[in-house]
């Protein structure tokens, strides 16, 4: 039996317009859909698939405002047995890592049904509104366990983790010793629907709410006016333009290759 925590995020719609806002210029996640990240699901199936395949549990972490409780229930819908939601205005802002720190303050109180931690933590490898990649290894380095990362493959057995990672240089097998975290790729599987039934469950399903003040994390090392790095200004990407014609008389390629020449493509 496997106890499995697995990372998620509630993320702006890819498809919706992003932007930030005008005062601190953070995401605006107001002004666009929001959904569970779709690596995040990918992370819920892997962990459902080890769950099915050798028994144990699987609770889902998030940290978010209230309207990230819709991505906790897509995640207990898809068949994660509970939740933990940190939610706390003081988080606002935070980057990768006060985010990181306020995970593994919560991760350090999560227990399961035998009383004992997580075996393993799954997480995907960046979120896509903030593409940064990291809070999986900061997280390792606070608790002080192996960390797996970018895998496509992986695989527990015997008390380990090993995985395949997929790089420009190859493929590179990975090993380690539980407890530990990994965070995976598009690659790793396909993400089943949440039938009708898993949603109904869902509904029912214990989500724990954690404050910071719950988990002893100071609000003054967290949040926007903490960070490490300040936005100052931003600019929004200008309108997409009409494209150029260009008129093939025997002539095309030759005036192609002179538009992306006067444009530095090539």
């Amino acid at each position: 039996m496997t106890n499995i925590v697995v990372l998620i995020k509630q993320v702006p719609d890819t498809w919706s317009e992003r932007k930030l806002t005008d005062g601190d210029y953070t995401l605006d996640r107001e002004a666009a859909d929001a959904v569970l990240d779709e690596i995040n699901e990918r992370s819920v199936e892997e962990a459902l698939l080890i769950k099915e395949a050798q028994g144990g549990e699987v609770t889902v972490l998030s940290a978010g405002p209230d309207r990230a409780t819709d991505a906790i229930r897509k995640a207990l819908s898809m068949g994660a047995d509970k939740a933990v939601h940190i939610n706390d205005p003081a988080l606002h802002g935070s980057d990768a890592i006060q985010t990181a720190w306020t995970l593994a303050a919560a991760l350090g109180q999560i227990t399961f049904d035998n009383e004992e931690p997580a075996d393993l933590i799954i997480a995907g490898n960046e979120a896509t509104d903030g593409r940064v990649g990291a809070v999986p290894a900061i997280i390792a380095e606070y608790l002080g366990i192996p960390q797996l990362t970018q895998l496509r493959k992986l695989v527990v057995a015997d008390g380990k983790v090993t995985g395949e990672r997929e790089t420009d240089e190859g493929v590179f097998g990975l090993e380690a010793s539980l407890p530990a975290i990994v965070s995976v790729t598009e690659k790793i599987n396909e993400p089943r629907f949440p039938s009708f039934k898993g949603i109904m469950a869902a509904k029912k399903k214990q989500v724990l709410v954690y404050t910071l003040a719950d988990l002893g994390v100071d609000p003054d090392t967290v949040g926007v006016a903490n960070a490490g790095t300040t936005v100052t200004a931003s600019t929004p990407k200008p309108p997409r333009t009409a494209g150029e014609r260009i008129a093939d008389e025997g002539d095309g390629g030759t005036k192609i290759a002179a538009y992306l020449v006067s444009n530095k493509i090539i």
